[in-house]
């Protein structure tokens, strides 16, 4: 045997890693291992429960109806020619998916150690697992919609869908990636200050708030005009008025608030893949 013959490497594995890497062929590669991923969050999180899947209906008809007897009925919020219970329905069908995807991909690290620890794949793998499996949960809570939908429709309810519709998956995707952004920031600074993981559900909470999930966008301009900039400014608040008015034909649709979510989406991305890979080489000995 040629003791100088040249050894050709199919993977080389090292802690050097440019910048930003966001390799899509060895992701697709490992595709296997990311439909596992999927599965398991889909199985065990409500494995050993009673009523299972059913959650996933559960959450967001009985948020609805909270908010619904609550801002429409004590605070007297008006949603115009739209049924109370299906606007709200709405806004929380698409929060939903994004403070689902936050509020797991956050915790990517601490969570996964033990995975990290003994065997290489690309971490990213582990967010993206929990973005897809999320997709799928909304895919239900969107079916729940669009029944409750037809039925408000066909007992006289003045809505429509608007023909922008078409680009609503555009919309639930821009939601997803910044979930995943912020997701992977959070989870890269959990490794060293824990106590962050105990601020991610409150200020979830807080944020939702200022999302325009319970309340048209219009409403805050003309009520608290001194402080409608927080909310105009926050790029989920216009996912949320867009969701609604493709879906229902109420709202406003703003060009401006379309490409400035674009571009934040964007800058959240590549901060936090830029984060996360750097929290990647050295995490193993702080979390």
């Amino acid at each position: 045997m040629n003791t100088n013959q040249k050894d050709e490497w199919l993977y080389t594995i090292s802690s050097k890693q440019k910048l930003i890497d966001f390799n899509f062929k060895e992701i697709w590669s490992y595709r296997d291992l990311l439909i596992l991923f999927v599965k398991r969050d889909l199985v065990t999180v409500y494995k050993q429960t009673i009523l299972g899947p059913l959650w996933y209906l559960i959450q967001p008809l009985f948020t609805a109806l909270t908010f619904t007897l609550i801002f429409n009925k004590v605070a007297d919020i008006e949603t115009g020619t739209v049924p109370n219970f299906l606007f709200n329905l709405a806004g929380i069908s698409i929060w939903n998916y994004f403070s689902s995807c936050l509020s797991a991909t956050s915790d990517t690290f601490k969570s996964n150690a033990a995975i990290f620890g003994k065997v290489y794949f690309p971490r990213i793998i582990v967010p993206l697992s929990i973005i897809i499996s999320n997709l799928l949960k909304f895919g239900i809570q969107l079916l729940i919609f669009i029944i409750f939908y037809i039925y408000y429709y066909f007992n006289g309810a003045v809505i429509h869908v608007n023909s922008s519709v078409v680009f609503f998956p555009f919309i639930v995707m821009l939601m997803g990636l910044l979930g995943l952004g912020f997701g992977m920031l959070i989870s890269s600074t959990v490794t060293k200050y824990r106590d962050l993981k105990f601020l991610v559900g409150f200020g979830v909470q807080l944020l939702m708030y200022v999302s325009a999930v319970m309340y048209p966008l219009s409403l805050m301009r003309e009520k608290l005009p001194q402080i409608a900039w927080v909310v105009e400014y926050n790029p989920l608040a216009y996912i949320i008025e867009t969701a609604r008015y493709m879906l229902l034909g109420t709202g406003t649709f703003s060009w401006f608030g379309i490409f400035y979510t674009i571009g934040f989406t964007i800058v959240i991305m590549i901060f936090g893949i830029i984060i996360f890979n750097r929290t990647e080489k050295t995490f193993i000995d702080t979390v």
